[in-house]
This record gives structure tokens, C-alpha cells and sequence, in this order.
């Protein structure tokens, strides 16, 4: 788990103005301990920061996912408290991947409000490198179970080669990765009939989701702390 290093600096309009949704709704979502209380600043006003931002955009796919307020609640209670919002990002990212389509046509204003921030033609330029968001019309055709997190990845220092590269290394392991766990649940189902195959199909995607991202998520710290720790020109050791 990690800890955000960015100050709550959203007051409770800009925080809702940020997630779409109205001062209302977030102080009722506060009131069902869904949303952390802000931290309070000078004048008393409350500020709120990137895991209550995070926390909505959770909240918003498991809507979209079609559970009830009583299924969120419990869903939101067993997630540890300190979740980071980066770690709330992955957690939506899972959510996300029950849908069967989540591509969208959206209006600008509309994947504005679900990006959660204003975006410029650079920024557009780098969302449709990712293939999470292309021309459309007078919209745009948006993966919306990956435009949150891309979004996090328009302030990260990557040139457009960088972000072309990494998907091409991230989708060619995971289609490998696929087709290795395609044929072993074959194996496993073979004899089985085809409402068992689906029902086993509807289980393991998102247990399949979880584990694929736990695993990269450790093994890139892993590697990130390997490198780190190697001695080089011009950094002290």
C-alpha cells in the first residue's frame, strides 16, 4: 500500500464539481462512511484531496456495475482504510473489467467530467496513443475502464514513443499470459457442460484480474527497487 503525497487542496464544491456529481451527494456519501472527512484547514473549511477524488470514481463503476448502495458500502468497508488513491485506481480497474463492453461514445463535455479534469489536445493526443480514447464524430469513443488510470498517466514525464512501447510490451505479456490460463481452464472444463463453463468464466475473470495486477504491482516494485539500488555515474551510493 502506498500513502498520497499530494495536500487535499479541493474544497467540497471543487471535489464534486471534479467527480460530477452535487455537494449533496458527497456530504451523503460522507454521512454512510463512504468518503473520509476532510482534512480541516485554516477558516475551518474542509479540504479534500486525490483518495477522496479516487474514492468517487470508485464508487460511480460500481454503480455502473449495478450494485446498490448497500452492496457499495460493504464493498467500500473492506478496503483498508489507508488505501492510496492509485491503489483505489487498481481496485476500480478490476471493477471495470467485469463489464463486457466498456467503450463508450462521449460528448467532450461528458469525458471531460469522467476524466475528471480539463484536457487540452496534448493531453488527447497522449489519451488516444494509450487506445483508450479516439476521434469520434463530434465525440469520442472512450474505454472508459481505462480512462482513469490513463489520465493519471498524462503527468508522467513519457514521451508518446515511450507510451506506444510500454503498451506493446504490456499487451503482448498479457495476451500471452491469457492464452496460457485459456488452456489450462480448457483442461479443467473440458468435460464439463456449457452453463458450467460460463458460470466457472463469470468467477474467474475478475479473480483472474485481481491476481494478474497483485503480481505486476509487486513485481515492478521489485524491479523498480532493484534498479534503484544499483550503483551509477553521478548518484551517490
Amino acid at each position: 500500500m502506498t500513502t498520497d503525497a499530494e495536500e487535499p487542496t479541493l474544497t467540497i464544491d471543487e471535489l464534486a464539481a471534479r467527480a460530477g456529481i452535487t455537494v449533496r451527494t458527497v456530504r451523503f456519501y460522507s454521512t454512510k462512511g463512504l468518503l473520509p472527512p476532510p482534512v480541516i484547514g485554516p477558516r475551518r473549511v474542509g479540504r479534500y484531496g486525490p483518495r477522496h477524488v479516487a474514492r468517487l470514481a470508485l464508487i460511480e463503476e460500481l454503480q455502473r456495475q449495478g450494485m446498490t448502495l448497500a452492496a457499495i458500502e460493504r464493498y467500500m468497508g473492506q478496503l483498508p482504510p489507508d488505501l492510496s488513491h492509485r491503489d483505489l485506481a487498481i481496485h476500480r480497474a478490476v471493477v471495470a473489467s467485469w463489464a463486457p463492453d466498456a467503450v463508450e461514445t462521449l460528448a467532450p463535455e461528458e469525458l471531460r467530467r469522467r476524466a475528471g479534469r480539463p484536457l487540452d489536445e496534448d493531453d488527447l493526443e497522449r489519451l488516444a496513443a494509450m487506445n483508450v480514447v479516439r476521434p469520434d464524430g463530434d465525440g469520442y469513443r472512450v474505454d472508459c475502464g481505462q480512462l482513469r488510470l490513463a489520465v493519471e498517466l498524462l503527468d508522467v514525464p513519457l514521451s508518446h514513443d515511450a507510451i506506444l512501447a510500454a503498451r506493446s510490451v504490456l499487451v503482448e505479456h498479457s495476451r500471452a499470459a491469457a492464452r496460457e490460463l485459456s488452456r489450462l481452464f480448457r483442461g479443467e472444463v473440458s468435460e464439463r457442460d456449457q452453463q458450467d463453463v460460463k458460470t466457472l468464466s463469470a468467477h474467474m475473470q475478475p479473480l483472474v484480474v485481481q491476481a494478474l495486477l497483485t503480481t505486476f504491482q509487486r513485481s515492478l516494485k521489485e524491479e523498480l527497487h532493484q534498479w534503484l539500488s544499483e550503483p551509477r555515474e553521478g548518484r551517490p551510493v
